[in-house]
């Protein structure tokens, strides 16, 4: 790393070394780790704005507290860059998200200071909980902190945490770092609560317990005239998370790190559930993401110079969610009972848009994924035609509520699932590798991949008109370039076409692996099918291959156990035929992050990887 702009980051490697500073240094130290921060991603890529916004948080948390001894768990870990910095793979950051690299979350394989491994939200205060419980029972001295976003504290599963937490006594720590910033803006009825404070009085007293610890600070009344612009609960807004047994403490300013410090310290040694909550602002001290910190949470390489990022080239062909986006716009206009729903991913997933038009049919239900595939089955239950817009690994989440209130009850619900397959840099957290293995074994379902964008447009109006619960599954990014028709005509159900003619080699492909596959059939000189539907599958065409071919090799971008492959080889089982059958798909392993192609090349489901495969096994 650069050495004459960082004298004491320089000398930072652990968090040993921030506890050997003066506390006076730590606003230097922070404005240093912030402007290193700008540096490493400006140059690698990556999430950037909610990391801007902890850095005074993380240098405290490691100033105060005798990690990795005590516990610090990073809610999804978005933010956690920062504490990556600290705590030993500073020199690592340009490596960040990339094939060999260091991990775009914490991970436990990768640092004894990544207590627990993140990725998906909401889960911090159970797991650090968890934590702590054990910690009691074994006579440990030590903290366990849990850092959750307002945005993830929308989840569930935190209140759930907290509701438990509030009865077993265990010395636990939530910290509310609350930013008002989630990927999507944040909704509902918690956030809310947290912005009362611009139409509420305020309070002109604390409870006792409060006025203690806050004792060295300004008055809440002084803090809240410097901070009003963004502080959203400077009315002692504590009385919900004390009711479920935590001492509350706070607003205090997030970026005040000798506040910070002060505060920890106090509490520090407070037995049972203790909340903190702080204000801080995404992006904090680089202008542009503070004026979007939504376009700067996960940035390509940029010129930190600059007041923009680097603009993508322009493409005649659209992406699969820009597809998707596309279409439910279009059936919108053509079906007044469509709902579109999603849980907290309205960019990501493609609903802008949508949201724009007919936001009294739009739903953000934050994150809840479970409430999002329940209240779409309420919807079909009163004449409502529900799309739910989900990322393959964020489905996974609502397993229960899938099976349970959709499936049993064969409900017309449609799930959009984006990501699906290997997802690149952001790793195995984020990664749609079982979908095809854990819908398929649902009853009711009708499961489709597309081989090219058109078809996805087609799949996804064959899938809004099917009776009963049915899913579009696509990859991240663009297809192969097919055209994309206006109409909204449907696919005959259960039905693969045969995109080249070969002989005794027959391949069959589902979704993205069919333009490989085809490529990789015409240097053969095999039959390539794309076959379309994963569930129910064409066993007229599977029959009619075997019957005219030697060899059946089918190709997936799912895992192999329990994916499309193994349905064929039940269905051949089934009807007592016998003859050679290759599965191509992902290992029975989690792969970690790197480009798609990259990945996509390990796992030998690229051109030459495919043909390696197949050679082998026919030899």
């Amino acid at each position: 790393m650069p050495t004459k702009d960082y004298p004491l980051l320089k000398d930072i490697n652990l968090p040993e070394d921030v506890r050997k500073l003066d506390a006076k240094q730590l606003k230097a130290l922070s404005a240093e780790l912030r402007e290193y921060l700008t540096h490493t991603v400006s140059l690698s890529g990556g999430h950037f704005s909610a990391g801007l916004g902890t850095v005074e948080l993380t240098v405290a948390l490691h100033y105060v507290f005798n990690t990795p001894v005590d516990q610090l768990v990073w809610d999804v870990g978005h933010q956690a860059y920062p504490h990556k910095i600290l705590t030993g793979r500073k020199d690592k950051m340009p490596t960040i998200r990339t094939k060999g690299g260091i991990c775009a979350f914490p991970n436990r394989n990768e640092s004894e200071y990544d207590a627990f491994g993140v990725g998906h939200s909401s889960t911090s205060i159970s797991a650090a909980l968890g934590m702590a419980i054990a910690a009691k029972q074994q006579g440990q001295d030590k903290r366990c902190v849990a850092i959750i976003g307002d945005g993830s504290i929308t989840g569930g599963m935190a209140f759930e945490a907290m509701n438990h937490a509030g009865v077993v006594d265990a010395n636990l720590l939530v910290i509310l770092n609350d930013n008002d910033m989630a990927i999507s803006p944040n909704v509902g009825a918690m956030n809310n609560y947290f912005t009362r404070v611009i139409s509420s009085k305020i309070y002109s007293s604390v409870r006792e317990e409060s006025k203690k610890v806050l004792s060295k600070m300004p008055s809440v009344w002084e803090l809240a005239k410097k901070t009003e612009e963004h502080v959203k609960g400077m009315i002692v807004p504590g009385t919900l998370f004390e009711e479920l047994g935590f001492n509350y403490i706070g607003p205090i300013d997030g970026h005040d790190v000798d506040m910070l410090v002060d505060t920890l310290k106090n509490i520090k040694d407070l037995s049972g559930p203790v909340f903190l909550h702080i204000v801080t602002k995404k992006g904090k001290g680089y202008a542009p993401a503070e004026n979007d910190p939504l376009a700067y949470h996960g940035v390509p390489a940029f010129d930190p110079q600059l007041d923009s990022l680097p603009k993508s080239a322009p493409s005649v062909h659209p992406t699969y969610t820009q597809v998707f986006g596309r279409w439910l716009c279009d059936m919108a206009e053509k079906d007044s009972r469509l709902f579109g729903i999603t849980p907290a991913m309205r960019e990501g997933s493609g609903l802008v848009e949508f949201s724009e038009r007919f936001p009294e049919r739009y739903f953000d239900v934050a994150i809840a994924e479970q409430h999002a595939v329940t209240l779409a089955a309420g919807l079909t239950c009163q004449g409502g035609k529900p799309v739910v817009a989900i990322y393959s690994t964020f489905l996974q989440r609502a397993y229960d509520q899938l099976i349970h209130d959709v499936a049993v009850q064969n409900l017309d619900v449609l799930f959009a699932l984006d990501r699906a397959g290997l997802v690149g840099p952001d790793g195995p957290t984020h990664a749609g590798s079982f979908d095809y293995s854990f819908l398929a074994c649902i009853p009711n379902m009708l499961i489709m991949a597309p081989a090219d964008e058109n078809e996805c447009r087609q799949m996804l109006t064959t899938g809004f008109h099917y009776k009963g619960p049915a899913a579009v599954r696509y990859p991240r990014g663009k297809g192969p370039g097919s055209v994309v028709t206006e109409g909204l005509s449907e696919l005959e159900i259960g039905k693969a076409e045969i995109r080249h003619q070969g002989g005794r080699l027959a391949i069959l492909a589902w979704g993205s692996m069919v333009t490989p596959a085809i490529e990789v059939g015409k240097k053969l000189g095999a039959t390539v099918v794309n076959m379309r539907f994963v569930k129910p599958l064409d066993t007229k065409m599977i029959l009619q291959l075997a019957k005219t071919h030697d060899v059946l090799v089918t190709i997936e971008e799912n895992v192999i156990s329990g994916g499309s492959g193994s349905a064929v080889n039940n269905f051949l089982q089934a009807q007592q035929i016998l003859m050679p059958v290759l599965n191509i798909g992902l290992p029975d392993a989690f792969i970690e992050q790197g480009t798609r192609e990259e990945l996509l090349a390990e796992c030998k489901l690229d051109t030459q990887g495919i043909f390696n495969s197949i050679e082998a096994f026919c030899a």
